[in-house]
């Protein structure tokens, strides 16, 4: 028999999946809900908020400002990353040239 979840707690799951970036997966195994269920939910809570976005087209929708506030926080990580393969590079090439 298929589970009926509030309006609140679907939008509660597609926070966490856009605006902290949790996988599908994690949500899952939290809340017991399906991640075609997570999935259908993001599609429907993103036109919602693109609906409402079309009523005021000087603000950024909601479902934008998520998928931007994730890819800012993805990025010092890959930075990071860039950073140390450099480094190993450049400790690479000094080792080289020394012998």
């Amino acid at each position: 028999m298929p589970q009926s979840y509030t309006a609140e707690l679907k939008k509660k799951i597609v926070r966490l999946h856009l605006k902290e970036g949790r996988t599908y997966k994690s949500i899952t195994a939290e809340y017991g809900v399906s991640k075609a269920g997570i999935s259908k939910w993001c599609s429907e809570f993103s036109e919602e908020c693109q609906a409402k976005a079309d009523l005021n087209p000087n603000t950024l929708n909601e479902a934008e400002l998520m998928k931007e506030n994730l890819r800012l926080r993805r990025e010092p990580e890959e930075s990071r990353k860039e950073n140390l393969f450099i480094k190993k590079r450049r400790y690479s090439l000094q080792k080289k040239s020394i012998l």
